[in-house]
């Protein structure tokens, strides 16, 4: 070093930080060092000082994690709706997501364009996946409903054409009865003296255990025509009116405790803006 070597002269209160205020951000303090750069045309001493900012959360809280958490608490509205209102539930669930997609456009418009993952893009992007969840819950109630319908709908096909079926096997019975009870009365006289019986219980008895099979044994045992994969459309709402809220309330407590933790760690050798005071 051969000209001249810069170094801090007043120590800590080299650097006047007296009375700093940001719209946006909180000055914790500065950190200061001295190096050497070694370049082309020779050695220089260079003085350098890094000041460590914190976000203020005021302006956030406000404008954007606040409205976010309502926008999905009211996407939580379509599971308390009845499963056949489908205009509100669909106009509900895509009201969410399109506000939630607005509030996230604007929101990055108004920050640094950096390539690393933020905090608050977390925030955003997990309440865009919780509206967007609900949104699919319903179409999954949706297509549940239908497929009970149709099942039901071939059910009763399956029925009415087993009930069309035995009626005319009873009227061919009945119309056979009386034409076997005449031969028989006739033709054979002494057996039906003696009390052997006649041809009419047997037919009878057959159609009694006819009557004993109703129609609802279409349906293997055990399986319930109101239930698809053994839940019906209605538990699904039920279940989301709890898991979702919990599964919000904890992703809020995980966030907020890592953030608090990540956001009060400070540099072993920051010098405190109180200092300079």
């Amino acid at each position: 070093m051969r000209d001249i070597e810069y170094q801090w002269g007043a120590g800590a209160k080299s650097i006047g930080m007296d009375q700093i205020q940001l719209p946006q951000f909180t000055v914790l303090g500065h950190r200061r060092s001295q190096k050497h750069v070694l370049l082309s045309t020779g050695n220089y001493s260079r003085l350098i000082c890094h000041i460590q900012f914190i976000r203020s959360m005021g302006y956030y809280l406000i404008q954007i994690y606040i409205p976010s958490g309502l926008i999905v608490i009211i996407s939580w509205v379509s599971f308390w709706l009845n499963r056949n209102a489908t205009p509100a539930r669909v106009a509900l669930g895509v009201t969410t997501v399109l506000t939630m997609t607005t509030l996230m456009s604007s929101t990055n418009a108004a920050l640094p364009k950096i390539s690393y993952v933020k905090s608050i893009d977390v925030y955003l992007g997990t309440c865009f996946v919780m509206v967007f969840a609900s949104l699919l819950e319903y179409a999954t109630v949706g297509y549940m409903a239908k497929r009970i319908q149709m099942r039901k709908n071939r059910f009763l096909a399956l029925q009415k054409m087993a009930e069309q079926k035995r009626a005319a096997m009873d009227h061919q019975d009945e119309h056979h009865t009386k034409q076997t009870e005449v031969r028989f009365k006739v033709h054979d006289p002494k057996s039906y003296s003696k009390g052997v019986g006649t041809l009419e219980n047997t037919v009878n008895g057959a159609r009694g255990a006819d009557e004993e099979n109703p129609a609802h044994s279409i349906l293997p045992p055990g399986k319930d025509i109101n239930k698809l994969y053994g839940i019906t459309p209605s538990d699904i709402d039920k279940y989301s009116r709890v898991v979702f809220p919990v599964c919000f309330i904890c992703f809020n407590l995980m966030y907020w405790i890592i953030y608090l933790h990540i956001s009060d760690v400070v540099d072993s050798d920051l010098i405190p803006l109180k200092i300079d005071e």
